[in-house]
């Protein structure tokens, strides 16, 4: 189907909040053409900015997608040294463009860690596009769920967490003010390419109510007609919250994966 008629058949008024996204699939798409697994990284820069651009032309509000996670240290040092420059390479390339479209750009994980050339850039980044008023473009990067509810944890403590909890506990609400995400909307819809049915430790606390859509499609070759996909299949489910009565925001179930 052309990607027109797939927009006709979005309710613009329905639209999910937050879109997160598990891009996978970058390996077997390499190994699949025979070249090194950097080269499928390289090759979903382009889906990055299919993504992107589509979801802002949506109005969507919120877009998280997980580039690299505290696990990903384990790989090849080759590749984790591509992946960095690859993250430079990109916001040099399209941080113009970004702010153009009134994007604001943010990176949620333990980035401190990051080296320092790569931290630059990021800063670079979130600090020209910090005051645009149009969808936040959130980049997971040295993120892992269970890090980030430790780290909330212990930024609780230290902001009289032992208090509160002293004079009546703390709320999931009161909680939530410290995570990554603090002031945000909680995913609406988990996107995850590459047929994989894991979680992978993206946005643990965050994803609780999230409809998950699963596709076979490798990173590399996904495409604003994949998300536009995946948004109309959000659109024909009901969102119960673990109640009997519908909400009113439309949901989704896994999307083209038989289950």
């Amino acid at each position: 189907m052309k990607v027109s008629e797939l927009l006709q058949q979005i309710d613009r008024g329905a639209l999910p909040a937050h879109i997160a996204i598990i891009m996978d699939g970058n390996g077997r798409w390499a190994r699949k053409r025979g070249l090194p697994r950097v080269a499928g990284h390289r090759a979903g820069i382009n889906a990055v900015r299919q993504v992107v651009e589509g979801s802002a032309e949506l109005g969507i509000s919120v877009l998280t997608l997980y580039a690299f996670s505290l696990d990903n240290w384990k790989r090849p040092h080759i590749e984790v040294t591509t992946l960095m420059q690859l993250l430079k390479e990109y916001l040099n390339k399209e941080l113009e463009n970004i702010h153009k479209n009134n994007i604001r750009f943010r990176t949620i994980g333990r980035t401190e860690a990051l080296d320092a050339s790569v931290r630059a850039e990021l800063e670079k980044g979130v600090s020209r596009t910090r005051n645009n008023t149009g969808m936040l473009f959130n980049v997971a990067l040295n993120y892992g769920g269970r890090a980030e509810i430790v780290d909330a944890v212990n930024r609780l403590l230290n902001n009289g967490g032992k208090e509160l909890a002293a004079t009546g506990g703390i709320s999931e609400k009161d909680f939530a003010q410290y995570l990554y995400t603090a002031g945000q909307p909680d995913p609406d819809l988990l996107i995850r390419t590459s047929g994989e049915l894991r979680i992978s430790n993206f946005l643990l606390w965050q994803i609780a109510y999230a409809e998950i859509w699963v596709t076979e499609t490798l990173w590399p070759d996904f495409e604003k007609q994949h998300l536009y996909q995946a948004i109309i299949a959000f659109q024909k489910r009901e969102r119960r919250y673990g109640g009997l009565e519908p909400q009113l925001v439309p949901t989704l179930a896994l999307g083209d994966r038989k289950m």
